[in-house]
């Protein structure tokens, strides 16, 4: 995939990279943030309301393969679980798609486990890591109230990456087989239940505990995962990633997934998978929100680096 031909968007997104490698002295060859993480693999299914709601290929079909990393922030490939700096986590999900024209072809879903995103645009991430390096946190605090609900926002640690919910923060066209257009935002939620513990327990659990854990918990069965769509209503922006719906805006499934195995090679595959936040397929378009294309260039930025390192 080429980087976007804007200049300054390319240029932007390189800084932000710099300002993470630097913040976490994150080393050659790791993600600068979510450095930590975990792959699993499993299927995909689709409900009936998936199938109405959009005709991209994963809705579609009977099942679908997918990749799964779980992660723990920063840019730190050692940050132990029990570190309040490691949330939120993360969770990305790749569809493996059925080749097309001899190449393979996937499309992702990226969240993490909070319903906040502390800033709109590029240039205002640049800002925020700026301050946060340079000790005027509280003053950029002050002035973006986003930023400030991101920061300020409960996240307990959780007793499984199995037992997380997740939010994607983005907001997406789903197009049906019919032309009928949703706009909506993905929730995923575990079917275990979302379970968490308190700080005082996690301090007694190892450095590793959710990565031990989950490669433990899938051992005795697969883990699930609904995908859900919060559904928008007349007036929702969807062009603001910080701009956040109800709480009371309809949900509706679109499927689940159960992971089913630990990628044994996980190190190496991750070095070279690069997630995507665009769908780039038919059926889901993105809205005009600013950050995508932003996080894209960061995410290809960053994946070409690693992969050369």
């Amino acid at each position: 995939m080429p980087l976007p031909s804007d200049e300054k968007l390319v240029a932007n997104a390189t800084e932000l990279l710099g300002l993470f490698k630097g913040a976490f002295g994150t080393p050659a060859g790791y993600r600068p943030a979510h450095a930590k993480g975990q792959l699993l693999s499993g299927t995909f299914t689709p409900s009936a309301e998936g199938k109405a709601l959009s005709k991209a290929p994963h809705f579609q079909a009977p099942s679908t393969p997918v990749l799964v990393r779980f992660s723990d922030s920063t840019g730190i490939p050692k940050i132990p679980d029990t570190d309040g700096n490691s949330k939120p986590h993360g969770i990305a999900i790749r569809f493996n798609l059925p080749d097309e024209n001899g190449k393979r072809k996937h499309t992702d879903i990226v969240a993490h486990s909070t319903p906040h995103f502390p800033v709109q645009t590029g240039e205002d991430f640049i800002a925020f890591l700026k301050a946060l390096g340079g000790g005027t946190i509280g003053e950029f605090l002050g002035t973006h109230p986003a930023a400030a609900r991101f920061v300020g926002a409960p996240k307990p640690f959780p007793v499984s990456f199995g037992t997380e919910r997740y939010f994607g923060l983005n907001a997406f066209k789903l197009i049906s087989p019919d032309g009928k257009e949703t706009w909506t935002r993905y929730h995923i939620l575990p079917t275990a239940g979302y379970q968490t513990i308190e700080d005082a327990e996690a301090e007694k659990k190892g450095e590793n505990y959710l990565f031990d854990e989950v490669k433990e918990r899938v051992k005795s069965g697969p883990i699930g995962f609904k995908i859900m769509a919060q559904i928008a209503e007349e007036g929702d922006v969807t062009d603001d990633i910080t701009n956040e719906w109800p709480d009371s805006r309809k949900q509706v499934e679109l499927g689940t997934f159960e992971i089913k195995d630990v990628v044994e090679d996980s190190e190496s595959v991750q070095k070279n998978a690069i997630f995507d936040p665009i769908p780039r397929v038919e059926g889901i378009e993105p809205s005009a929100d600013p950050i995508l294309e932003f996080r894209a260039a960061l995410y290809l930025i960053s994946g070409r680096e690693r992969r050369a390192a």
